[in-house]
């Protein structure tokens, strides 16, 4: 029975370390507690959101370098708790993001990235013909994401008295019932 609790408690340590604590970088962390996200919300009104902290992500459309600035227009997408930028996702509308100095667009063009600073209004643009309102940012920080794979593996049994060599009846396997067939491993793209 101890022994039972004992392993209890070293799997829900490991659960614990294995999980962590997902933060958002210091580069986008901000000032605020709770920059705003909702891009919809800002353009039914953003008059009334000028001034205020806005935290943005997505994907670089295209890269305008100007006097002492550089201009980012980024398709946006929903962010997760981390504030990386959700993969496979529509867009959910268009911002530029004014970045002080010089980004090379060869690094920025196409990739990831998370933005955040003060709203500063709304600019008359166009994605392809099509006339179409961004918002505008100054953006105090930024982060540019890579997308990387990983090896997802199926779940294995956790019960190491049901696990493991069984010399009784000559080999390994799961409890009385043989071999154990986890199935494939999925490769899966992440935002790191």
């Amino acid at each position: 029975m101890a022994s039972h609790k004992l392993l209890a408690g070293c799997l829900l340590v490991a659960v614990t370390l294995l999980s962590g604590c997902v933060t958002v970088p210091d580069a986008i962390k901000g000032t605020s507690p709770t920059p705003q996200q909702d891009l919809a919300r800002v353009m039914n009104a953003p008059e009334l959101f000028v001034g205020q902290e806005a935290r943005f992500g997505g994907k670089v459309m295209a890269v305008e370098n100007q006097q002492g600035k550089t201009r980012l227009e980024i398709a946006t997408v929903r962010l997760d708790e981390g504030a990386r930028p959700t993969l496979n996702e529509p867009s959910r509308g268009r911002i530029y993001a004014e970045v002080t100095g010089f980004l090379d667009p060869v690094d920025f063009r196409n990739q990831l990235v998370t933005v955040v600073g003060p709203i500063t209004g709304t600019a008359e643009g166009k994605i392809g013909n099509t006339p179409y309102k961004f918002l505008v940012m100054q953006a105090q920080g930024y982060k540019r994401w890579r997308v990387t794979q990983q090896v997802m593996m199926p779940p294995q049994p956790m019960d190491p008295w049901l696990w493991g060599p069984h010399p009784w009846r000559g080999g390994y396997g799961y409890g009385g019932w043989g071999w154990y067939n986890p199935g494939p491993a999925v490769i899966q793209n992440v935002v790191e």
